[in-house]
């Protein structure tokens, strides 16, 4: 336990998967006879330190996720919450249904997730109101204007991917939430920046890609050979 505090751990498997670009949700296909959500579903739930898991998914899934939970005989407390009509509203909903000390956010579709950036980023709840993994840029990055035209190059020593797994304080995320729901974001962190909170980056893996097209689902196959 991190100080005595709760920690709950939401996975996220409401997307469209449009670009995925095969008309169904990435997270049910199968690796190695297995669902994309079990793995990540697993790595949680055998983590010592998560107390129980919260999936976003939409109603119309709720039936295969429910197979996928009794397939893997989970022994922690599994509950589904539907999502909204985005990423940002999803997540909401779900810390929204916890009371929890604090959440550690991911995605189903991250499934080659490791043990160590789990406990990393909750351990990192100890110093800071808000983490995430990422890996730092291999390339040069630049900033366009709305027509393509560069702006800014980014320095590629201070460049980073952000992945998932993302961990919060539950109580000041709902509050951003709350504050910022009219304003899009494509992260969780993007909430705490807003309000001056230091959310510190943990260096983590590049085979923790995110299933995103049809060709990453061959690369994720190959890493979890």
């Amino acid at each position: 336990m991190i100080e005595g505090k709760t920690v709950t751990a939401v996975i996220l498997v409401a997307g469209n998967s449009t670009r995925y670009g095969q008309n169904r949700n990435k997270n049910f296909e199968t690796i190695k006879g297995k669902t994309v959500m079990s793995y990540s579903l697993k790595a949680f739930h055998e983590n010592a330190y998560i107390d129980n898991i919260i999936i976003g998914a939409k109603e119309e899934e709720m039936p295969i996720i429910e197979k996928i939970i009794r397939e893997e005989r989970l022994s922690k407390p599994v509950n589904i919450v539907i999502g909204g009509s985005s990423r940002q509203e999803t997540v909401y909903h779900c810390i929204q249904n916890t009371d929890s000390d604090i959440v550690i956010i991911h995605d189903g579709a991250r499934p080659a997730i490791q043990q160590k950036y789990i406990n990393k980023c909750i351990e990192s709840m100890q110093q800071f109101k808000g983490a995430t993994v990422g890996v730092p840029s291999k390339d040069t990055i630049k900033i366009t204007d709305d027509n393509g035209i560069v702006v800014q190059s980014t320095q590629r020593n201070n460049t980073w991917i952000v992945q998932t797994p993302q961990c919060f304080e539950r109580k000041i995320l709902l509050t951003m939430h709350e504050k910022y729901k009219k304003e899009e974001v494509t992260d969780d962190c993007m909430l705490l920046e807003k309000c001056k909170e230091l959310v510190k980056i943990l260096e983590g893996d590049y085979t923790n890609i995110k299933i995103t097209t049809y060709e990453d689902l061959h690369v994720v196959k190959e890493f979890m050979k």
